[in-house]
């Protein structure tokens, strides 16, 4: 055992009076201008440190680790160590300790290559929490998922979500459910009875100047003035007589509202709107008599059929005849609506509720 400890302590011995004598000597303290040279010799100190049994008995060196790590272990339970992890991202719960080969993931960790992605919230997650925000009507609740789908139909597309106009299709629903929507947010709405719009919409576009009224049902000539007065877009002109009713109804009024020539997509006899065979030279026909008050094309697919091919059709015609706004897609169907080219899709049931 002697024979082991000897070189340590013969370092030790000759190392501490070394330090001895340069610390105790005054031909070795230089003058405050100059750097003072070290205390001890290094290459002794580096023998002793190899001689030491500390680091040369087996046993020694495996009471050192464990040591070492259960110091580090207590320190990194202490309330100022930082004790972020994946599974909890609050904290609480502290790190592996330093030396124990179990290394914790952190949240924005590692130099691996496997970075974590990033988390940020969507539109689609946006409208979501604020959907399950308690206090919330059942409309506001709706609207917000609605709006979360358009957006997520848009992103999908390429598109912006804010080139999407959501239509409130607020028909046999009473005024409480709209104002309940225009606390929401919601501002622009369709109608498809006039006559049911002018006993609901004039105290509320009095009150809401914000607000839009859209007529998207088909509309008799003999009320062509009373449309032009209340509606801001009437979406379906689909004739030539009732163009001639608007015309003279606009020159009355002073101003045209916004129009959307209805196509029948589907070519279907008990439906409005102009037949496809008609409808490019009907548009150019309006484009003619009206000029920038026509914006746009509005269809109705056949029920129960793909309606992709129909709004396709509709977006091909639009792009033919540079008009902006193609409103197309409704409740069960406006996020293929979107995917084809819409920019208005009118929803009612989705928003308000079965009529």
């Amino acid at each position: 055992m002697n024979r082991i400890f000897a070189p340590a302590r013969r370092a030790a011995r000759i190392s501490g009076t070394l330090c001895a004598e340069d610390v105790t000597s005054p031909a070795s303290r230089p003058p405050k201008s100059r750097r003072p040279p070290r205390k001890c010799n290094p290459a002794l100190s580096r023998a002793a440190s190899r001689a030491s049994p500390a680091t040369t008995r087996p046993s020694r060196r495996a009471r050192h680790s464990f040591a070492t790590r259960n110091a580090s272990a207590a320190r990194s339970g202490a309330s100022s160590c930082r004790s972020t992890t994946p599974d909890k991202p609050g904290g609480n719960r502290a790190m592996a300790g330093i030396g124990s080969g179990a290394r914790r993931k952190s949240v924005n960790s590692q130099s691996t290559g496997n970075r974590p992605r990033r988390l940020c919230f969507t539109a689609r997650a946006q409208n979501s929490n604020r959907a399950s925000m308690p206090g919330l009507s059942p409309i506001a609740q709706n609207l917000a998922s609605i709006l979360a789908r358009i957006a997520a139909a848009a992103q999908n597309a390429g598109r912006k979500p804010e080139d999407i106009t959501l239509v409130a299709v607020s028909k046999t629903h009473p005024p409480e459910a709209i104002a309940q929507a225009l606390a929401a947010g919601q501002f622009t709405f369709g109608e498809n009875r006039l006559q049911e719009a002018q006993a609901k919409f004039p105290d509320l576009l009095a009150r809401h100047p914000k607000t839009r009224l859209h007529l998207i049902g088909a509309l008799q000539t003999n009320k062509a003035k009373d449309a032009v007065k209340l509606c801001h877009m009437i979406e379906s002109l689909d004739r030539p007589k009732l163009a001639d009713a608007i015309t003279t109804a606009a020159a009355a009024h002073g101003a045209c509202p916004d129009l959307l020539i209805q196509i029948n997509i589907g070519d279907e006899p008990q439906k409005s709107g102009i037949p496809t065979a008609d409808a490019e030279t009907f548009i150019r026909f309006m484009r003619t008599r009206f000029g920038p008050s026509l914006r746009g094309l509005m269809c109705i697919p056949p029920a129960g059929a793909d309606p992709t091919p129909f709004f396709r059709h509709l977006t091909a015609l639009a792009d033919t005849h540079n008009l902006p706004i193609r409103s197309m897609g409704m409740s069960a169907d406006f996020e293929t609506a979107i995917h084809c080219g819409a920019t208005h899709v009118r929803i009612g049931t989705a928003l308000f509720g079965a009529r």
